[in-house]
């Protein structure tokens, strides 16, 4: 099992295939890690790791990763992290596949370094939907308390700002709609429809970006298998060269 420091926080990846890369970026909110994978409509790592070189990673403090946590971090905390693992295994650009939070992520990482995405596929992004911002401080609160279960020392005052910088703003609250308008690479958002993942977010997203692909039904059965073969096609079309 791979791990790779970056300063202070301790990455932990896999990778799996080879052929062009495709970074994947987890579901579990603040949990965000490569078993999660599991849980998901399909498992992107057997999906596609027969025709690409697909990089699963551990977000920082979720899974075997760890990170200190400070009041001035947020969304481009974690980018720095993922783009700092691209540079360690010399990955000058890839395809970036988000589930749930990843699809947060994967924005955050295309307005950061858009040079360096040749594609998103968006899974069922997280969104702020007027009335769901307690269901994500829940999911702080709740992985925090693992945190200090564990015996780690826990600046709270730093907590509190950290959760603020990731969860008071709305959209995706890792970018703007106009970030998104701004994105050129080509995109791919799985519709999700749920208090978590509000169908509208995808719709809207799939609205402001110039040039994304809207799948609005895909969990289950034949519609999966489907929503996979399109993917694969995507991935394939423009994958980084």
């Amino acid at each position: 099992m791979p791990t790779f420091q970056h300063g202070s926080t301790r990455l932990h990846y896999e990778v799996t295939g080879d052929g062009p890369p495709l970074l994947l970026l987890a579901p579990g909110g603040m949990r965000s890690s490569i078993p999660f994978w599991q849980r998901a409509p399909f498992h992107p790592v057997l999906a596609f790791s027969d025709r690409f070189r697909v990089i699963a990673m551990d977000q920082r403090n979720a899974g075997q990763s760890s990170g200190e946590i400070s009041a001035d971090h947020g969304w481009h905390t974690y980018a720095e992290d993922q783009l700092a693992l691209l540079d360690h295994l010399r990955i000058a650009r890839c395809a970036v596949f988000g589930g749930c939070v990843g699809g947060a992520f994967a924005l955050k990482l295309a307005e950061l370094a858009s040079e360096r995405v040749s594609a998103l596929v968006l899974q069922q992004p997280i969104g702020f939907d007027g009335r769901n911002r307690s269901v994500f401080y829940e999911l702080f609160a709740s992985w925090q308390a693992e945190l200090a279960s564990s015996g780690r020392a826990l600046d709270e005052p730093a907590l509190k700002r950290f959760k603020h910088a990731l969860y008071d703003g709305d959209f995706v609250f890792s970018v703007t709609p106009e970030s998104v308008r701004r994105c050129r690479s080509p995109m791919l958002v799985l519709r999700g429809n749920d208090v978590y993942h509000p169908a509208r977010i995808s719709e809207q997203i799939a609205r402001l970006a110039p040039n994304a692909e809207l799948i609005r039904t895909w969990r289950e059965g034949e519609h999966t298998r489907r929503a996979v073969a399109r993917v694969r096609t995507f991935l394939t079309a423009h994958a980084a060269r």
